[in-house]
């Protein structure tokens, strides 16, 4: 089962070291790839939008045609997790700050505010109760914030002081934190196990 964490920069090999971990959990035969252009995503069960600085990562992915394809692939159902950045980048819609960051995918109908916890100094950790997953410590980093939620399909999962901090569309899931960088494995394996259902593109 192949699965794609897009690489054009950000925290992708802590999450590729995470989905070693969890698919060894759970017997599954997981292949990464670190997917740099279109082609990286051939035959992808599973798209992973990892954090790190969404302008950059967003110019990147119009410059090199991922996100038109990324968007072609969300269409037919490929379960797609995305973190931190990745959660703005696929919002519909953001603050004042998110517009810097370019046109958005629109994955999912939603508004993000792109620094709704502070600055880097502001980071922190703090366990949550994630519907449909259960209990997790999530490091928060310069985190985003779900504002509003225009999408029938979508639900939220999860709030830090009232801040929607996890969202869900059927196979997407957007979290405002860093799963990667801890070793618990709960959200890796509901992707996985996601990407083992998803028909053959």
């Amino acid at each position: 089962m192949k699965i794609a964490i897009i690489s054009l920069q950000g925290a992708f090999t802590e999450h590729a070291d995470l989905l070693k971990k969890a698919s060894k959990q759970l017997n599954l035969n997981c292949a990464i790839t670190l997917a740099k252009t279109k082609k990286d995503l051939d035959s992808a069960k599973g798209i992973i939008i990892p954090g790190g600085e969404s302008t950059t990562i967003n110019k990147l992915l119009k410059e090199t045609g991922l996100d038109k394809e990324i968007i072609h692939l969300a269409k037919k159902d490929i379960p797609i997790l995305a973190t931190c950045a990745g959660m703005i980048i696929i919002s519909s819609s953001g603050d004042a700050q998110c517009k810097k960051t370019g046109k958005l995918l629109g994955l999912i109908g939603m508004t993000v505010n792109r620094n709704a916890f502070g600055t880097q100094k502001h980071s922190f950790e703090k366990e949550l109760d994630v519907k449909g997953i259960g209990r997790l410590n999530a490091i928060f980093i310069r985190a985003p914030a779900v504002t509003k939620i225009d999408d029938p399909d979508a639900q939220i999962l999860t709030r830090v002081d009232e801040k929607i901090v996890a969202v869900k569309k059927k196979n997407i899931m957007a979290l405002a934190f860093h799963p990667e960088l801890t070793e618990n494995t709960l959200i890796h394996k509901w992707f996985l196990k996601s990407a083992a259902k998803t028909p053959d593109n």
